[in-house]
């Protein structure tokens, strides 16, 4: 958690602030830095990397979507509000830094994605069970989930072509965070593991080399979603999203190539000592 955490920060804040030096607003600059943190790691990630590696390879790619979920998004959301104009009772020259602060926790409050965490989690462990007709109704909304945003992002895309409304929503710009989010984001994640390794910290190689490979899938599809509710550029950020999707191809396939990770270690089996 500590060296995917690290990472991710590091990546917020060097891509917010160089939207930030190029002019954009909070809003677009702090979702900008979302699609360079938060990887596909939902839709893509976990499924993938079973695939490749087996049931082992869930735990570290869960892990990482979580912290993305709750803690980089829910960051990037507080970031977002705060060149948002104040609410009529926080205006004034004497409160700025409380406006600003309000705004921020009002954003991360309205992140829907830690609640739904939040709320799955308090269902699992109290046993909640839905009588079978609902189940079933809960059961093809999930299916339906993937397809509904394929149709959302196909939507998002058509009218960003038009409606982009920011410098950094050209493809110059597309490309640069697309190429942040496919190369700077694994190496520095790759960084902080062999740094946690060398210091003597409990981090499995095989765990490490699975962060890296999370890093390095492309950027998260609900993004530009939750940037349309936010007020950001979401055309900007769907061209992000198809760009790294598609060079991720090859991008992905190179790293785990070139990562090859080693076998993990069984669960029964304690982890060595130093």
């Amino acid at each position: 958690m500590t060296v995917y955490l690290a990472a991710a920060l590091g990546m917020v804040a060097l891509t917010a602030g160089m939207a930030r030096r190029q002019g954009l607003r909070w809003s677009d600059a702090a979702f900008g830095a979302v699609t360079a943190a938060f990887p596909n790691s939902g839709f893509m990630g976990v499924p993938l990397l079973i695939a490749l590696f087996g049931p082992a390879a869930a735990a570290p790619a869960i892990v990482a979507l979580a912290l993305d979920m709750v803690v980089t998004s829910s960051l990037c959301i507080a970031l977002s509000q705060l060149g948002a104009h104040a609410a009529p009772g926080l205006r004034g020259p004497g409160n700025p830094a409380r406006a600003a602060a309000a705004r921020a926790l009002r954003g991360m409050v309205a992140n829907p994605l830690p609640w739904s965490i939040a709320l799955g989690t308090l269902a699992s462990a109290g046993g909640l069970l839905l009588p079978a007709p609902m189940m079933r109704a809960v059961d093809m909304l999930a299916d339906a989930a993937s397809p509904v945003a394929l149709f959302a992002l196909g939507a998002m895309l058509a009218r960003g072509r038009v409606a982009s409304h920011v410098s950094g929503g050209a493809w110059p710009g597309v490309l640069g965070l697309a190429t942040l989010k496919l190369v700077l984001h694994p190496l520095l994640v790759l960084a902080a593991g062999r740094v946690a390794i060398a210091a003597g910290l409990p981090l499995e190689p095989f765990a490490a080399a699975i962060l890296v490979l999370v890093a390095a899938l492309p950027s998260a599809s609900n993004v530009p979603i939750l940037a349309e509710r936010f007020g950001a550029d979401a055309g900007r950020l769907t061209r992000v999203v198809l760009i790294s999707t598609v060079c991720a191809f090859g991008s992905f396939t190179a790293a785990v190539k070139w990562i090859n990770a080693p076998a993990p270690v069984p669960f029964h089996t304690p982890l060595p000592t130093r």
